[in-house]
């Protein structure tokens, strides 16, 4: 058999697997944080690769050490959608004769695709403007969804923390109890790189409601409950790092108001310093701020992934309803 035949009979074996391939329902197990984008080099290396640029890999607040909002993958736009990558999320982006922006979910495999076509550079790159904040929500949403359902395959026994602070939360195994105070309890996870926390208490509604400046406040309040986390020298509590201003903003957290504040932590007269993320929750049922808390030291490790991770355990929290 010549080398002609031999290549003429795997080409219909390779066009079955190319079509197998396209419609097989595996799951998309593709890393956090990563997005690819399918899009011509000569759009990619010009203003529209630029605003995608400025939009999708922007640098994470809060963080110690610079780190993008996504890890972007470009792809030819010659290539087949159905062949990138097996990324959760796939931004393409043409010049078309229509202008089209759209979302398709698939259901199949779990992921976002999102179609920005436009007639010119410019209408590109307006349509980028008025829905980049969309689409980062929905990968973002997307990226939670993904850690919650893994980590439901091994939870940590809920009872301690059910019973002292009348919630749910969906914390996996690897964390262990660090410390238990009436109103306080820390876990800790180690890992290859360092380790990450939870810390959950809660202080008297009354205490927090009279306070005028809540981002102060809630400063005030981490730093307060900082005597618990110290290092291995005296006088080394943690503290919040003076060095950055924390951002703050208003969410709903189970229904409730709830208070999202993300900075630095440092451990007063030692070294160690990382990020950590803030919920402070107004619970009028317990009359109570219920915080949780999650904060990580991880000097050679991708703090962005970690502080996710964090994110998602932390929005699992259901407070009971007495």
């Amino acid at each position: 058999m010549n080398k002609t035949h031999f290549l003429l009979l795997l080409v219909p074996f390779f066009l079955t697997s190319c079509f197998k391939s396209e419609k097989q329902s595996e799951t998309v197990s593709g890393k956090t944080n990563t997005i690819s984008v399918i899009i011509d080099d000569q759009l990619w290396y010009g203003e529209v690769g630029d605003s995608i640029r400025n939009k999708f890999a922007s640098p994470v607040l809060g963080l110690t050490q610079e780190e993008p909002l996504f890890t972007i993958n470009q792809y030819p736009a010659r290539l087949l959608e159905g062949f990138v990558t097996d990324s959760r999320s796939i931004i393409v982006v043409k010049k078309t004769n229509a202008e089209k922006f759209e979302i398709i979910r698939s259901k199949t495999l779990p992921h976002n695709t999102f179609r920005i076509y436009g007639k010119s550079v410019d209408d590109i790159i307006c349509s980028l403007e008025l829905n980049a904040p969309q689409i980062i929500k929905i990968i973002h949403d997307a990226e939670i969804q993904k850690i919650q359902e893994d980590n439901s395959a091994s939870l940590l026994n809920k009872a301690i923390i059910k019973n002292k602070f009348h919630i749910n939360i969906q914390i996996p195994t690897g964390y262990e109890y660090m410390l238990h105070k009436k109103k306080f309890i820390w876990l800790k996870k180690e890992i290859i790189s360092g380790n990450t926390s939870l810390l959950i208490y809660q202080i008297p509604l009354y205490n927090f409601k009279k306070k005028k400046d809540v981002v102060n406040a809630i400063v005030k309040m981490r730093d307060s409950i900082g005597k618990y986390i110290q290092g291995r020298e005296p006088n080394t509590q943690m503290i919040t790092s003076e060095a950055y201003a924390p951002y703050f903003s208003k969410i709903i957290l189970d229904n409730k108001e709830a208070f999202e504040t993300k900075g630095t932590w440092e451990l007063k007269n030692d070294f160690m310093t990382g990020p950590f993320i803030n919920y402070a929750i107004i619970d009028p049922t317990f009359n109570r701020v219920l915080v949780i808390e999650g904060f990580s030291y991880s000097p050679s490790h991708q703090e962005r992934d970690l502080m996710l991770e964090l994110e998602a355990i932390i929005k699992t929290v259901k407070i009971d309803k007495r």
